[in-house]
């Protein structure tokens, strides 16, 4: 088996970014569900907006804070070993969904363990894989990663919504179940966790290198990473802008913009396809800006991918309340920039702390990004219901963007000086 990959003409690093490509794709679409089951709910159970929002924010906030922590468990037990584990407990969770009855069990299994089990196949996943397995063209591969998320969206969002629609919500997470277990097949079948598995270097180089051992505490070693980045300017930048990064995307528009195009009178399948859309074009987009990570100025790039989201919120309410074909140009506008931030903020986070330390402290960097799409997520659902409308969030969060931009061109030029070691205790 070594031999042939190590003989294959492709190299099988791309066979691996393929595999977590599909990985990160399903994960984010069934995380992405609540979204379709906000409205389904309500109407079953007697679930307000509100508590809905609440355990939808307890699960975006529990799969950031697991980023830091993940990253040191894939070098620990090792990729494939962690995908499927958190596969696995992703499956089980919803199979059991349909079975629930109250608030509280709808907490535990998609507040808490689904944010657990997705939080392992998150970013911070692609970034793992792609500083194993590549040394050039890593800005391009973290942008294809990143981009399966949205590409999840596109392909799982307007098909679940129609099985919603037409066989209920139990048969779409019956459903998704069953994507799930195909997909741990595949991963425990095709996925490697480092180049030295199969016999060759990592892209990019001609020296096979045996991967180091992780050594340190699985709890401790992302506590000492963040008390050493914390010294650091460039991390609270970063850190801050991913904040209002998480607040304007998934904790926002993820979260409520299907609810949102409701109460306008569209459709569910219609604002799934808004979403879907969205996620067309921020393949495009991000896979884009993970190729002009490689060539431009990171900071000049978030200064103008967060600037240009600030306007595209600023234009939602108008265009909910215009034309079909306003929501479509926002679609466009805002999809194209949906997570376009993420190669540009993992480039800056890389050359600040390291290969080494990356991994972990752009895990803290998510969890800001998590706490503000949960504060999000929470307070929007919340001024819903207090406003009986969605424009108020969609505006603050118009020029919490603006501000992020201004904070970008903030991180100093000459970013890359590093911080201390991590020492163990």
């Amino acid at each position: 088996m070594q031999t042939s990959m190590k003989s294959s003409r492709i190299y099988y690093g791309w066979v691996v970014v393929l595999i977590a490509f599909v990985t990160l794709l399903v994960s984010a679409g069934i995380r992405s569900m609540p979204s379709i089951l906000m409205l389904p709910f309500e109407k079953e159970f007697g679930w307000n907006r509100g508590s809905i929002s609440g355990v939808i924010s307890t699960g975006i906030f529990l799969y950031g804070l697991m980023g830091p922590f993940s990253a040191a468990l894939l070098e620990r037990f090792g990729i494939r070993r962690m995908m499927v584990t958190s596969l696995a407990v992703l499956a089980i969770s919803l199979s059991i969904t349909p079975l629930m009855s109250s608030l509280w069990q709808f907490e535990i299994l998609w507040g808490v363990v689904s944010g657990l089990a997705t939080g392992m196949m998150a970013n911070v996943l692609g970034v793992t894989i792609t500083n194993h397995w590549f040394v050039e063209k890593r800005g391009l591969v973290i942008g294809m990663l990143t981009a399966s998320a949205a590409t999840g969206q596109l392909l799982f969002l307007p098909l679940l919504a129609q099985i919603t629609v037409e066989a209920g919500w139990r048969t779409s997470v019956y459903s998704a179940v069953g994507i799930l277990v195909l997909l741990i097949v595949i991963v425990a079948i095709w996925m490697r966790n480092d180049p030295y598995d199969v016999g060759v270097a990592p892209y990019g180089t001609k020296e096979l290198v045996k991967p180091n051992k992780f050594k340190g505490n699985l709890f401790l070693t992302p506590l000492l990473a963040l008390r050493s980045a914390s010294r650091n300017k460039t991390f609270w930048l970063l850190a801050g802008t991913f904040f209002f990064c998480g607040f304007s995307t998934n904790g926002l528009i993820g979260t409520h913009l299907i609810p949102a195009c409701g109460d306008y009178g569209i459709p569910e399948v219609m604002a799934a396809g808004l979403l879907a859309l969205m996620g067309l074009f921020d393949l495009f987009g991000t896979t884009l800006s993970g190729w002009l990570s490689d060539r431009f100025d990171s900071r000049w790039l978030l200064f103008w991918y967060y600037g240009l989201r600030g306007l595209s919120l600023l234009f939602l309410p108008f265009a909910l309340d215009s034309s079909p074909m306003m929501l479509l140009m926002f679609a466009v506008f805002y999809g194209l920039d949906w997570i376009a931030t993420v190669p540009p903020t993992v480039k800056l986070a890389t050359k600040e702390f390291g290969k080494e330390k990356s991994g972990m402290i752009f895990g803290w960097i998510v969890v800001a990004h998590q706490v503000g799409a949960s504060t999000a997520a929470y307070g929007a659902g919340l001024l819903r219901e207090l406003m009986g409308t969605y424009t108020v969030p969609f505006i603050a969060a118009g020029f919490v963007c603006l501000f992020a931009a201004l904070m970008a061109i903030r991180i100093s030029r000459n970013s890359g000086v590093g911080v201390q070691p991590i020492q163990q205790s």
